[in-house]
């Protein structure tokens, strides 16, 4: 048996071992990968991919940034955790650096996107209770139809999607829906008992939906009107991903609440947090929220690493000019089965008809031409290459969706 077949072999071997010992909760592609350098990965079969999907943007600045790894390896070798028991003295500087960058007063770290959703929610609401004067046990927070802000209970609780819902209640009260896009349906939903409006700048999992000019302007402008909360889920679209620094950004506004995680760390560790003005953190007291591992020694060092190699080498403005280009060179596909080429940044969507035979088919077909890309929604396939995608790279990428879909 040659080397080919033996490496073969071994990749079925992990398919089949996963699918023994794994809980079925995801439908991965079937590649096994092994290593990453920059925007691309290689398989168990020494195969080369360019990576489309950056880790649902967690991996915005490349696999394996040297600058991140370094700073990962070194602090690793001092100090990883501590508690919050105890300080650290890598905690202060994350602190500064990141709210000099995002002009935020406060800050508040966790591990995973869902939980610093969760952070907010419980920041929001007693802020309500205590600020805002409404009634123990009656806040109220609005959320946008097609959501996506993670999955644990109460997260999924005001999800409208039915296969992140189905058999998990009962949910937690306390959520109202309206349309995504919709300001005059937020406005009509706010009542004397609302502490929040929690949305994303650009819906990611229901397929890069972007929501018409000026609504997050005119939603800022209703939450300042009636003393709401404006809570923005910049998880996948923070961090340089549509060609800001944060997506709010392109429509000059601030808000109270600001949720960053994923590329937060490059890819290399779970790091999250809440970015918050002083008025609002200012509700939470000692005992009363925390996290065990939120803030440690080494997520804060990696974190620093992380958002210093996404300023000082231009990712974020490589992101929006790499991506006006990868866009036009996608829009120009004339092929029946594509409906929509939508985007912002390096965030962007091939939405096909509903009589094309399914993103998963495409999203294979790219597998085979050494490009990953995954499917949402089951005829959206989303596009999210790390930002230092160069403009010859962008182009391959078109090409082989022209090819594909053609």
């Amino acid at each position: 048996m040659n080397d080919i077949a033996l490496q073969r072999s071994l990749a079925d071997r992990y398919i089949e071992t996963e699918a023994l010992y794994g809980a079925k909760n995801y439908k991965p592609l079937d590649v096994v990968l092994t290593r990453g350098e920059g925007v691309y990965v290689w398989d168990v079969d020494g195969r080369r991919y360019m990576d489309c999907l950056s880790a649902y943007s967690a991996v915005n600045q490349g696999h394996c940034h040297p600058k991140i790894l370094a700073a990962m390896v070194e602090q690793a070798s001092r100090l990883t955790l501590t508690s919050r028991a105890f300080r650290n003295d890598q905690l202060a500087a994350f602190y500064e650096e990141l709210c000099a960058l995002t002009n935020s007063h406060k800050v508040l770290p966790m591990n995973s996107g869902a939980e610093a959703v969760e952070t907010a929610l419980k920041v929001a609401r007693k802020w309500g209770y205590e600020v805002k004067g409404v009634p123990e046990g009656q806040a109220e927070i609005i959320v946008a139809a097609e959501n996506f802000h993670g999955r644990t209970v109460a997260i999924v609780g005001f999800s409208t999607d039915p296969q992140s819902r189905g058999g998990f209640g009962p949910f937690a009260p306390g959520f109202r829906t309206v349309p995504f896009g919709d300001a005059a349906a937020l406005e009509a939903a706010i009542t004397p008992n609302t502490v929040a409006f929690l949305v994303e700048p650009i819906q990611g999992e229901a397929g890069v939906i972007i929501p018409p000019a000026g609504y997050l302007k005119r939603a800022r402008e209703l939450c300042t009107q009636h003393n709401v909360i404006l809570i923005l889920d910049e998880i996948q679209t923070g961090l340089g991903r549509t060609g800001r620094l944060l997506a709010e950004e392109h429509e000059g506004i601030e808000a109270d609440l600001t949720l960053i995680g994923k590329a937060l760390s490059g890819g290399f560790y779970p790091v999250s947090a809440v970015l918050s003005n002083s008025e609002v953190m200012s509700v939470l007291h000692p005992g009363e929220h925390g996290s065990t591992f939120g803030g440690n020694p080494l997520a804060c060092a990696v974190a620093r690493a992380a958002l210093k190699v996404l300023t000082e080498e231009g990712m974020v403005e490589n992101a929006a000019r790499v991506g006006a280009r990868l866009m036009g060179r996608l829009a120009e596909i004339r092929a029946p089965q594509v409906k929509e080429v939508r985007g912002r940044g390096l965030m962007l969507a091939v939405e096909l008809h509903a009589d094309a035979g399914g993103a998963r088919r495409v999203c294979e077909a790219l597998q085979a031409r050494g490009l990953l890309a995954k499917e949402t929604h089951e005829h959206t396939i989303r596009i999210a290459p790390p930002l230092i995608l160069t403009d010859d790279q962008a182009d391959w990428i078109a090409d082989q969706f022209a090819e594909v879909l053609r």
